[in-house]
């Protein structure tokens, strides 16, 4: 009888064995996801990781990866004894949030928007059509044109007519103008769960699908809490809770201010929420009121809703919160702004939002 012999994992002998440098940048970028880009508490973490489980088994100390991430331009020194991520980190982070977050993603070239709607576009049809003046070229079906010329006057009086031409049918391509709003208050971090840095990396995420993906689509980030303010792409990794409360009318506004500067035909806002609105600005003045749904703040907030809604901005809110009454509200801002909803919970924030940025054909082409 053969023996089998059992011994441990070594990378070395048994597989194909990671650089150290390697090995602690792939930590050190999850542990930037976690402290906000934050470079000093991440390398203290992992300073901590590497005594405790010796990370990569003497290869390489903290002090030598520090010096290789300055080599390699991946952290900077401001100001002696501070150091900083770069903006070839920032990049990084966002790539890696795009490879976390959408695995399935297939790297192709120009991006499309499909509609159900039959236009110029780049994925061909099944269905044809007969050509007209001004068609392209190029979308021509060579073998329906042929299959007519055959039938009309035969083979042995063969001939090509205008009649004969038939052309391939392309799904309509569309621009889109996207807002992405991030809850940045208080109960974003509140009862022991870390909701925003699975909101931060979506957003990175997103932001980095539409740089390699959508050239041609815009995204903007849009952050709330007493208000609301813009957050460029750069600044993702570095998104916080804050002491807020929750003044989503602010952030419909401001989302709603910048589509209009966009001037694009298909306008929506992502909503990333966790809670309810707690306050809003009115007169200068800030009224809030964090218990309940105080419907004085509400109804403000589904007045956004509506404007949005007539000006053909569509509203998709990703609610990460489990309460009944929560989710009561949602319903009443989708149905206000005849939207979208789903009620996602963190690790499958960036999958709901991917399918519905990517394969949503309900965008209307006016």
């Amino acid at each position: 009888m053969r023996a089998i012999r059992y011994t441990k994992w070594d990378p070395k002998r048994h597989g194909q064995a990671v650089p150290a440098f390697e090995h602690l940048l792939d930590i050190f970028q999850q542990l930037l996801q976690l402290t906000a880009g934050d470079a000093a508490e991440a390398l203290h973490w992992l300073t901590q990781l590497d005594q405790e489980h010796d990370l990569t088994g003497g290869e390489m100390g903290i002090g030598d990866f520090i010096e290789e991430l300055k080599k390699q331009g991946f952290l900077k020194e401001e100001q002696p004894g501070t150091l900083m991520i770069t903006a070839r980190t920032e990049q990084a982070l966002r790539r890696r949030s795009l490879e976390e977050v959408f695995q399935q993603l297939r790297k192709s070239g120009r991006g499309t928007h499909k509609t159900p709607y039959a236009g110029a576009g780049d994925e061909r049809l099944p269905e044809t059509r007969a050509w007209h003046f001004g068609d392209d070229p190029h979308r021509l079906d060579i073998t329906g044109t042929l299959s007519n010329s055959y039938r009309r006057g035969g083979i042995q009086d063969w001939s090509l007519a205008e009649e004969d031409y038939q052309i391939c049918e392309t799904d309509h391509a569309t621009h889109q103008a996207t807002v992405l709003m991030i809850d940045l208050s208080h109960s974003m971090i509140l009862y022991g769960e870390d909701r925003i840095t699975p909101a931060r990396k979506t957003a990175m995420a997103l932001a980095e699908l539409i740089l390699q993906r959508y050239r041609h689509d815009t995204l903007d980030i849009v952050a709330f809490g007493n208000d609301a303010w813009e957050v460029s792409i750069k600044d993702l990794p570095y998104l916080q809770v804050g002491p807020y409360y929750t003044n989503t009318r602010a952030g419909l506004q401001r989302a709603r201010d910048i589509l209009h500067r966009r001037r694009n035909r298909n306008r929506q806002i992502f909503l990333i929420t966790d809670g309810k609105p707690s306050c809003h600005i009115e007169d200068g003045r800030m009224y809030r009121n964090a218990f309940g749904l105080d419907r004085k703040i509400v109804n403000r907030v589904l007045d956004e809703a509506v404007i949005c809604r007539r000006e053909g901005i569509i509203i998709t809110t990703f609610m990460i919160a489990r309460d009944p009454y929560l989710q009561r509200f949602v319903r009443q801002l989708t149905e206000a702004n005849q939207g979208r909803a789903y009620y996602s919970s963190l690790d499958r924030l960036g999958e709901f939002i991917f399918e519905d940025y990517v394969r949503n054909r309900r965008k209307r082409v006016r």
